[in-house]
């Protein structure tokens, strides 16, 4: 990560914006659409807005879910809870399979509810199944992300 600012692609309208890291814990706005960049909910990904996402220099995890599933829909809360925990360290987003199959196999999802996460466009860490808080958080730890 640079150590003047980040790139962060904005989860509304997609475009990129450049944010002083002294920033980050002010709300930041982007510059386009003026909507919040670092949101403290999930944010949809889809085939059209998957590539810009991952990009940037705040790392992406991914929730990899379907409607029909027991386990995707029990854990949603608690990746919201993490959503909020770790605004500004790391952004969440949330990939429908069902609504996104290619996508999906290109990511090569075998399993649901799936978490990828992304730095700098790459993945760099996976995990299959739904975690508890505790588990998620000292999962992204030892990753390097921390709230």
């Amino acid at each position: 990560m640079s150590t003047d600012a980040l790139v962060i692609p904005c989860p509304h309208c997609h475009s990129l914006n450049r944010v002083p890291n002294t920033r980050l814990t002010d709300q930041p706005q982007c510059g386009r659409c003026k909507k919040s960049l670092l949101t403290t909910k999930p944010f949809a990904l889809d085939e059209a807005n998957f590539s810009g996402q991952i990009k940037g220099d705040l790392p992406l995890l991914l929730d990899v879910w379907a409607s029909w599933c027991g386990p995707c829909r029990s854990f949603a809360p608690t990746f919201e809870q993490a959503a909020r925990q770790l605004q500004g360290h790391c952004r969440l987003a949330k990939l429908d399979s069902e609504a996104n199959p290619q996508l999906s196999t290109r990511l090569g999802i075998r399993s649901i509810p799936s978490l990828i996460l992304f730095r700098n466009g790459q993945e760099v860490a996976r995990q299959s199944g739904a975690l508890p808080l505790p588990h998620l958080l000292s999962w992204l730890k030892q990753q390097g992300i921390s709230a």
